[in-house]
């Protein structure tokens, strides 16, 4: 019985998350247990584990008499998010270069291959760019996580998967929505194949800086009515709000 609500747990925190990622649903919009819970077909029960779950990694958030909504990020997180990943990353490039072997060097310089392929590929009509979008952003998590997991440092790959900061790359990318120069990401592969750490780093580091102040000029609207919200909602609540949550108090409306 544990073992199948994990696993339906697993499985509503997936679908939530990937209707996140695919933009279904954006910035700012509602979540109900019960609506979520009816759409896959499972009891509310796991569905709000799910919804706790992606707010302690920062997706969504939850309010007493509000509900829980798809979080608006502060222009303060989102450059906190890209501080974040360019020293997690910096560093797994410096180590990229130092140590990989000649096949993951390979490896790498293949996926970058591919993923500048898919970005250029794009097709123009929106429905079906939002779902192609969703399998290259896929595959571009993957490039970056496998640099990563070539070091051979568990401790560097949990750090990445920790933070979320490839998921929240591929929210604000997505929210850009244009692809990245041509063979971007060949061009860094390049770099990390060349055995020189700090080359690598300083490759990386102009990488995952990339866009930031676009991404903060069209996430300004979306900031600033999070920040209108935030003013008209007491202190005083949001306090008695994280105590409720902290108590498992059902999570957004019913």
């Amino acid at each position: 019985m544990i073992q199948l609500k994990r696993n339906l747990t697993e499985h509503a925190y997936l679908l939530v998350r990937d209707r996140i990622l695919r933009g279904e649903l954006p910035f700012g919009a509602g979540l109900s247990r019960r609506v979520l819970a009816g759409e896959m077909g499972i009891s509310i029960v796991p569905v709000g584990d799910a919804l706790q779950r992606l707010e302690s990694e920062g997706l969504v958030e939850s309010r007493p008499r509000v509900g829980t909504r798809v979080r608006i990020p502060t222009a303060q997180a989102i450059r906190g998010h890209y501080v974040v990943r360019e020293a997690l990353e910096s560093q797994a490039a410096r180590m990229f270069a130092a140590t990989a072997a000649p096949e993951q060097r390979a490896e790498i310089l293949g996926l970058a291959a591919q993923l500048d392929a898919l970005f250029a590929d794009l097709p123009e009509a929106e429905a079906e760019r939002r779902e192609r979008a969703f399998e290259v952003h896929r595959t571009h998590m993957r490039f970056h996580m496998r640099v990563a997991e070539c070091t051979g440092c568990d401790e560097l790959c949990r750090a990445v998967e920790r933070n979320q900061v490839l998921v929240f790359n591929w929210l604000y990318d997505a929210a850009l929505g244009g692809p990245p120069p041509t063979g971007w990401h060949t061009t860094l592969a390049r770099v990390l194949e060349q055995r020189d750490p700090e080359a690598a780093d300083a490759a990386t580091r102009r990488h995952t800086r990339y866009r930031m102040d676009e991404v903060l000029a069209r996430m300004e609207p979306y900031c600033r009515l999070n920040e209108e919200r935030s003013a008209a909602f007491p202190k005083s609540q949001r306090r008695r709000g994280s105590v409720a949550r902290g108590r498992r108090q059902p999570v957004g409306p019913a």
